[in-house]
């Protein structure tokens, strides 16, 4: 049997214009609320999520984060890619070798922060 559970809706017709007023002024520009949506679309992948946990260790090759993960190089490839262009990732060359690394602490930090909301639901 599905569990339902009831939303409280408001019964009164009261608009609070000074509230609405103050939250409008603290609420992102359109394109950027666009591009915070994105990063979570990014964040939504759980390979994306095991590359950033592995990362988050040491710098590494896509060949390392293959092996560590048990996926070819052109998957790990390919999302590499997408944290790239989405500036959670950074390269360095070493000769033939390539590296990834966090692109910023910001990274991490955000990372953190959906794990202590997750800890704190259980």
């Amino acid at each position: 049997m599905e569990e339902r559970t009831n939303i409280e809706n408001c019964s009164c017709s009261i608009i609070h214009e000074n509230v609405v007023n103050e939250v409008k002024k603290h609420i992102p520009e359109e394109e950027t609320l666009y591009d915070l949506a994105d990063l979570f679309k990014v964040l939504g992948d759980s390979t994306r999520i095991k590359i950033l946990c592995a990362l988050f260790q040491a710098e590494m090759c896509v060949c390392d984060i293959a092996a560590l993960l048990g996926m070819t190089q052109s998957a790990i490839s390919h999302q590499l890619r997408v944290l790239k262009q989405s500036r959670l990732v950074k390269y360095r060359k070493d000769g033939k070798v390539v590296y990834y690394s966090l692109d910023d602490e910001h990274v991490k930090n955000i990372f953190d922060q959906g794990l202590l909301h997750i800890a704190e639901k259980r």
